[in-house]
């Protein structure tokens, strides 16, 4: 069992940042790839960008170049910086887990709103 708690998003005009941040809580030890996904009004859910155990990142093309991720092991924390935020990014973000035991299964967030205006 893994739980996900989220913090940060908020309003922001289109140029500026933001970072999320996501605090894992239960078995921590069973956690390999953790992430973050996005969906706007009326849009699926789409990934943004996740990181392995092992520190490797992938990032959606929309993002690349300006959306950080990182991971706090010490912490047992997940962050996404967010630089040159566009309207387009305006979405719900959800950070996830990925669990290898007892079975494999994804975790998430509560999803905080990150709005963009411009």
């Amino acid at each position: 069992q893994v739980r996900l708690v989220e913090s940060g998003g908020g309003l922001v005009q289109a140029g500026g940042s933001l970072r999320l941040s996501c605090a894992a809580s239960g078995d921590i030890f069973s956690i390999n790839t953790m992430g973050w996904y996005r969906q706007a009004p009326g849009n699926q859910r789409e990934l943004v960008a996740v990181i392995s155990r092992g520190g490797a990142t992938n990032y959606a093309d929309s993002v690349k170049g300006r959306f950080t991720i990182s991971r706090d092991y010490a912490k047992n924390t997940v962050y996404l910086q967010m630089n040159i935020l566009k309207f387009d990014d305006t979405a719900v973000y959800y950070c996830s887990a990925d669990q290898r035991s007892p079975n494999p299964s994804r975790y998430w967030g509560q999803g905080p709103q990150v709005t963009v205006s411009s």
